[in-house]
């Protein structure tokens, strides 16, 4: 930029005037290729700008939609539920739903991603500040026989999309994720207190599944074979057997 601007010292007062004229023009030349050079910026950066405005939309409002619409399914059951109705709750225009997620599909294939998050509740399994292992175990079988830890997915959720999870093969693969990833960390846990002598199971792999079925199988009794007994009374059953097998007390396992 400086060199558009440099002259040779003038000796009379006709160079003054011709290199003031040239001055001028090559001012003027340049003032115009500054101004072309931040337009074609702009231009780059406003569409840059607006993408990343889109993009902070969208994280803000999917998850909130999507939240909305398992609201909605709670209250509605997922034959009852609708576009409609969930933007009627949002008190938003059903449009605005259609923008982020294109059709309902969409939209209940990503709800499974949330349902996963919920499902893993990893508030529930902090358990690093238990520093002696038998403690930590009890504490462990506690949180997933409990009636907190089985609510954390609403129980007529959680078995409507199991049952989608046989017509869609998108939440299927989802489903088996979620529970295959809940098993591999029971694995590792039994692993670590095989080690340390808490328990005496063989097979840590066939214990997961074990603990997992019967976790499983909590909301099915409550929901069809409690004959008014509270959640927790067969849970604490369910619980001991599981204790039992772990620790070898019982010669099937």
């Amino acid at each position: 930029m400086l060199e558009l601007f440099s002259f040779a010292v003038p000796s009379t007062a006709k160079e003054i005037i011709f290199n003031s004229a040239a001055f001028a023009s090559q001012a003027k030349r340049a003032v115009k290729q500054y101004k072309k050079i931040r337009h074609r910026n702009l231009r780059i950066r406003i569409p840059i700008i607006e993408s990343m405005r889109k993009n902070l939309n969208a994280e803000i409002r999917k998850p909130e939609i999507l939240e909305n619409y398992y609201q909605v399914i709670i209250q509605e059951g997922i034959e009852g539920t609708s576009i409609g109705k969930i933007a009627k709750r949002m008190n938003i225009h059903p449009s605005l739903i259609i923008h982020y997620f294109k059709t309902k599909e969409n939209m209940t294939v990503e709800l499974v991603d949330l349902l996963i998050e919920k499902y893993e509740a990893p508030e529930f399994l902090q358990f690093d500040h238990i520093k002696d292992v038998k403690q930590r175990f009890n504490a462990l079988m506690d949180t997933i026989f409990s009636f907190e830890w089985s609510r954390t997915v609403d129980p007529g959720v959680h078995f409507g999309f199991y049952y989608l999870s046989f017509r869609n093969p998108k939440i299927q693969k989802r489903f088996k994720k979620m529970i295959k990833r809940f098993r591999d960390y029971l694995i590792g846990e039994l692993d670590q207190f095989k080690k340390e002598g808490i328990i005496k199971v063989k097979d840590t792999q066939m214990a997961a599944d074990m603990i997992v079925t019967l976790m499983e199988g909590l909301e099915f009794h409550a929901h069809f074979l409690t004959e008014g007994q509270p959640f927790e009374h067969f849970a604490h059953a369910a619980k001991k057997l599981a204790v039992t097998i772990l620790r070898g007390e019982n010669k099937n396992a």
